[in-house]
């Protein structure tokens, strides 16, 4: 299922390009034409490029309600209950996919800002801890992303209901510093999973302080890995019995 997943994705251009192209777009856009009017301790490009990880992998996970719910769409899952496929294997292949898949844009991603400025100082442990933090995240929405891929009526309404996977992150510490946002902002900023995810990755590449980030990161992911997790399979099953 996984290598199937991933021939679907290099056949798909509009796939590849929001899995490639869009992130180092954001990437370049963010440090070139808005860099410049951010009030940040230290360099820009430094503060941002954990938000953009994240960011990329908000919208490089939400790609799996929309596959999943194609899957459906076309049919394709009836057929796969008249061979011998285990049905977990539809729902981890997605996920697996989207693991892999993110995993390869967070690295371009990064190589793209290290050509434009971006100075990490983290050791190569702390970039294995890093590189595991954003698989936890990733898994997390992609299970919950198919979840709410198997909840949707079409791919289109799937493409739709994934749009919170996006938003987040802009309401989070990714682009400015919490404390800037006006007070009813600052506080859902402080507070949703998103923030805690890229102060831990931020700690990790560049040094500043993490406190309590990343035990909030890890729970925030577990939970949502476990609530997608489990979603997944009961709608799945339910699909499939009819």
């Amino acid at each position: 299922m996984l290598s199937r997943n991933l021939r679907h994705t290099l056949r798909s251009p509009d796939t590849v390009i929001m899995t490639i192209a869009l992130p180092i777009m954001i990437l370049l856009m963010f440090t070139y034409v808005f860099g410049g009017a951010m009030n940040v301790d230290g360099e820009y490009i430094d503060y941002v490029v954990p938000g953009i990880i994240l960011l990329c992998a908000g919208f490089g996970s939400a790609t799996t309600a929309v596959s999943l719910s194609t899957d459906l769409s076309n049919g394709i899952i009836d057929r796969f209950r008249t061979m011998a496929v285990a049905r977990s294997s539809v729902l981890t292949g997605h996920v697996a996919e989207s693991l892999l898949r993110n995993l390869i844009t967070t690295t371009l991603v990064i190589l793209v800002a290290l050509v434009a400025g971006f100075r990490p100082t983290g050791d190569p442990l702390r970039w294995l801890a890093a590189y595991g933090v954003i698989a936890l995240f990733v898994l997390a929405l992609s299970w919950l992303a198919a979840a709410l891929g198997l909840l949707a009526k079409n791919p289109e309404a799937a493409n739709a209901v994934t749009f919170v996977f996006m938003f987040l992150p802009y309401v989070s510490s990714a682009f400015v510093p919490p404390h800037s946002m006006p007070a009813a902002l600052h506080w859902f900023a402080e507070n949703q999973p998103v923030t805690p995810v890229i102060e831990t990755l931020r700690g990790l590449l560049m040094g500043t302080p993490i406190g309590n980030s990343a035990l909030l990161a890890v729970l925030w992911c577990a939970g949502i890995a476990a609530v997608g997790y489990l979603a997944a399979g009961v709608l799945y099953r339910r699909k499939t019995t009819h």
